[in-house]
């Protein structure tokens, strides 16, 4: 037996094991942080489409984002990983009701830059996080310290006071809070690394996306690719979307759940200022005291983050 710089080791004793560094959080914060940013510039983008209805956006959507994929897998050769979550029955089923979540959120989020409900969105997106917060303390036992639970605090007061601001019960904001923060949960309690797992999810919904557009054809023609802008349009949505799934599926897989819940505050940040300064919509007072909350919390969580690792660092042994 050898150790790792190739001496001789002393019998009985422990083989060295290199030390494991941490790369994988901070390339998780990375692909957060991209996935969100991405995630924020939706809306404008889904406003070039506005000829199109929204279930042929998220239908074209779905199969272009299947090829991207797909094309992503054959050259990295990962298609084996597909093979392997559709031969496990757990794997497909719970990837089956992730399908589903990500579908309605797909067609909600469109649906309402169609309707000019950006604001909602951003409503919703800021509501994300708590969701994501309570399944990670329901189901995986997560626990948060005194300044996270104050940042906890803060953002379910920036949430209420955002509730009064909209004046309506936000049924869209409620339902991509919902069905986003259940499809994060999903896709961290499978094997299934982001690429391959979007691969099974965008191929669970293609024989639907493809029968819609099939009928779309049928009835109206092929009024949705008149358009150049359109098409194009069309058909970048699907490595876009994928693009940033991948990123969130990553980041799901290497982060705390209470982690992304707490970045998840940069989509919505984005939606706002978009629905107010280039879409406008109207800011009223109440709506920006919620933003400069929300932005509270998310300052005090990452202090609470910064000085945490500034501990592990420092509690690090040297050599």
């Amino acid at each position: 037996m050898t150790s790792i710089e190739g001496a001789p080791a002393a019998r009985g004793a422990t083989p060295v094991r290199p030390a494991m560094p941490e790369p994988n959080i901070r390339a998780g914060v990375l692909a957060a942080l991209g996935a969100y940013g991405m995630w924020g510039g939706f809306p404008l983008f889904f406003k070039l489409l506005e000829g199109v209805d929204s279930a042929s956006i998220v239908a074209h959507r779905t199969v272009f984002a299947l090829i991207f994929v797909g094309i992503v897998l054959y050259f990295r050769r990962r298609f084996s990983e597909v093979f392997a979550a559709l031969r496990d029955r757990r794997t497909v089923l719970v990837m089956a009701v992730s399908t589903v979540l990500l579908a309605i959120n797909w067609l909600v989020f469109v649906w309402a830059v169609e309707t000019a409900q950006v604001l909602q969105i951003s409503f919703g997106y800021f509501i994300n996080p708590l969701v994501s917060i309570a399944i990670g303390m329901v189901f995986l036992g997560e626990r948060q310290n005194r300044l996270q639970t104050a940042a906890i605090v803060i953002a379910i007061v920036a949430v209420i006071v955002q509730s009064f601001g909209l004046g309506t019960i936000p049924y869209v904001a409620l339902t991509l809070a919902c069905s986003f923060g259940l499809y994060g949960y999903c896709r961290k309690t499978v094997s299934v690394g982001s690429a391959p797992g979007l691969f099974v999810e965008t191929l669970l919904m293609t024989p639907v996306a493809l029968g819609y557009i099939a009928w779309v054809l049928v009835s109206w023609g092929p009024v949705s690719y008149a358009d150049p802008l359109d098409v194009t349009a069309l058909v970048v949505s699907g490595p876009l979307t994928a693009m940033a799934l991948i990123f969130f599926a990553y980041a799901a897989r290497q982060l705390r759940l209470t982690t992304i819940g707490m970045f998840q505050y940069l989509a919505p940040s984005l939606h706002f200022l978009s629905a107010v300064f280039i879409l406008g919509e109207p800011l009223n007072p109440t709506s920006l005291l919620s933003f400069v909350l929300i932005w509270c919390s998310l300052g005090v969580f990452t202090w609470d983050s910064w000085q945490q690792r500034r501990k592990r660092a420092a509690a690090r042994p040297v050599g």
